[in-house]
């Protein structure tokens, strides 16, 4: 059987065409797996589970019809949905991991996550992280209306893409040193993350060992995926 892996896909109603080929890939090659992982930002915003909006919708109900077939789904936060609850996880019928999560695929131990931790020479974003993970700032922000959580989103959104084209790319790629440590921390050999929207896997040497580190890639024009089976590992695009 094969496991999938998918990250940053930030599905939004601007873009129906990739909403459409994610439920595509839900009703077709993701019922033949064994299991898929989300790892992160599958939304490109988040601002409540209160708050669903037809994407949402559309997204859950194929989510449950996935599990409806006996293809568990897993989910982990990224940094565009990090407030994804209870509630909408119960509907779309995904169990929610925390970040980082060690799973076993294919015998293998593999060490799973967003990635935006890894990125830590970006310490603006690192300090902006550190707040907004805060249960105070969480239930502060929760309390505004849902209109407010939209201004303020888009307000974040904006300044986001601003500050990332004023940056060098190194800045907000992965360091060298968190990924070897994190890594070493879980004696794991096999790191799957997204965040950076850099799809490539990367051969390195830990402690003399080999080690492999795969990058998944984002949903903006086209389709990212990794899937696993006993036969090795395959990092692939899906047109859109």
């Amino acid at each position: 059987m094969t496991t999938l892996f998918i990250s940053d896909l930030h599905l939004d109603a601007s873009r129906p065409h990739i909403t459409r080929l994610f439920l595509d890939f839900l009703e077709t090659e993701a019922a033949h797996a064994d299991a898929l992982y989300i790892l992160g930002d599958l939304f490109e915003a988040w601002i409540g589970d209160d708050a669903l909006d037809e994407v949402g919708d559309l997204v859950a109900d194929g989510l449950a019809r996935l599990h409806e077939r006996g293809v568990p789904c897993f989910f982990i936060h990224g940094n565009r949905d990090f407030l994804l609850g209870d509630a909408f996880a119960r509907r779309a019928r995904m169990t929610l991991l925390p970040d980082p999560s060690v799973v076993e695929i294919e015998g293998e131990s593999v060490l799973l996550m967003h990635g935006d931790t890894l990125c830590t020479s970006d310490t603006v974003y690192q300090g902006f992280r550190l707040q907004a993970r805060s249960p105070d700032w969480q239930r502060a922000f929760l309390k505004r209306s849902i209109e407010e959580r939209r201004q303020f989103a888009a307000q974040a959104r904006a300044e986001s893409s601003r500050y990332t084209r004023s940056v060098e790319d190194s800045i907000t790629d992965v360091s060298a040193d968190s990924v070897s440590s994190a890594m070493k921390n879980h004696r794991i050999r096999h790191l799957i993350h997204g965040h950076t929207h850099r799809p490539a896997v990367h051969v390195f040497e830990l402690d003399g060992q080999r080690a492999v580190r795969t990058v998944l890639g984002d949903w903006y024009e086209q389709g990212s995926l990794l899937s696993k089976d006993s036969s090795g590992a395959n990092l692939r695009n899906l047109p859109a």
